[in-house]
């Protein structure tokens, strides 16, 4: 049962994260806002779209940011309990100090549970919808390129190629389809473009050719406009880069066996996403840790030397996991995913047990 202390150090510990979260949220929507402008007014976005981009930007943005906010939070208020020397108060009274992490414990479950079940279902749609409208929209010149000349294993025998692919649209520019048979070509489908219809789960393909080969010459089919169904899902045009970030727990893990299946080379980006959305959460309770143990002490100097040993061990997280995560996502990597995801939280665990048993002391 919770008591007096436990709500206290409770309710600082989540007002203070969510805190974090207004001041900082808004602020990255101002950076994007600024550098997104232009091609906001060029194309005459509507605002009700606009509006809802930045809904969804914000969700896909406190997501990544959530371990460095959550660790600036516990920093920010544990230094202020100790420089009021509240927490000297609490241990003097006969408070352990493991007794007195109970709440710290209670306030990471609570951020971990939270994150766990949004980066499984919820995360990825507002993902989907943020990356479907940059690409269509807001693209850059290094974005437009991800979503250019894509070329893709559908299974055994198709592959699928689109010089350009909208993900919003659902429309694909000079696109092709190769049916492969023992190292052989036996058809070949071109349109100038391929439109997918969802009510009717079908392909438009505009400026349709048809090549048959066979051992006696080639036959050609051509047709101005040609409603037919086709052997993957539109989805599988979509840029690697973001495919496995738009997609629910049970669709990430149907879509990873269909590509391992294939021998697709993205699979070590698609155990990544897939491994962190379970890591992601367990950091809460490590930086959590080091947070209370490097702030608990009241220091010479104050919250501000407490703040700067915090961002240093904040952004030492932050290096770590990205630069293990660039080479682990890599086709030819000898760094596995599953490494690359954990070792930030082993590493970063052993120092919250080393820190937690000196202040203890």
């Amino acid at each position: 049962m919770l008591k007096i202390l436990d709500w206290y150090i409770l309710k600082r510990y989540l007002g203070t994260f969510f805190s974090l979260f207004l001041i900082f949220i808004p602020i990255a929507i101002l950076a994007n806002l600024a550098e997104k402008i232009d091609n906001i007014f060029e194309k005459n976005l509507p605002f009700l779209d606009v509006l809802q981009y930045y809904g969804n930007f914000s969700v896909h943005f406190a997501y990544l940011l959530f371990p460095f906010l959550l660790f600036l939070s516990v920093i920010w208020f544990t230094s202020k309990l100790a420089n009021t020397t509240e927490i000297i108060a609490f241990l003097s009274s006969g408070v352990s100090y493991m007794r007195f992490l109970r709440p710290y414990f209670i306030g990471a479950s609570l951020v971990s549970i939270t994150t766990l079940i949004g980066g499984m279902f919820f995360v990825p749609k507002a993902s989907e919808a943020y990356n479907d409208f940059t690409y269509t929209y807001l693209r850059s010149a290094r974005k437009l390129k991800d979503s250019k000349n894509l070329y893709r294993q559908v299974d055994d025998n198709d592959y699928i190629y689109a010089y350009e692919f909208s993900p919003s649209k659902g429309e694909a520019k000079k696109f092709t389809l190769e049916h492969i048979e023992d190292f052989k070509l036996k058809y070949k489908i071109s349109a100038s473009k391929l439109k997918y219809i969802p009510e009717d789960t079908i392909f438009k393909l505009y400026n349709y050719e048809k090549r048959i080969i066979t051992e006696t010459g080639d036959i050609i089919e051509r047709r101005e406009t040609l409603d037919t169904l086709l052997s993957f899902d539109i989805d599988r045009l979509t840029p690697v880069k973001y495919v496995a970030e738009s997609l629910d727990y049970f669709e990430l893990k149907k879509f990873m066996a269909e590509e391992e299946r294939r021998g697709s080379p993205a699979m070590n980006r698609y155990k990544f996403v897939a491994y962190k959305r379970v890591s992601l959460p367990v950091a809460a309770y490590i930086l959590t840790i080091i947070g209370v143990a490097v702030s608990s002490m009241k220091r010479r100097g104050g919250m501000g030397v407490n703040l700067i040993f915090g961002f240093v061990i904040a952004f030492s997280f932050v290096f770590f996991d990205k630069v293990f995560g660039t080479m682990a996502v890599q086709p030819n990597s000898s760094i596995s995913p599953l490494f690359a995801v954990w070792f930030p939280n082993i590493a970063f665990a052993f120092l919250a047990i080393y820190l937690l048993i000196k202040a203890k002391r």
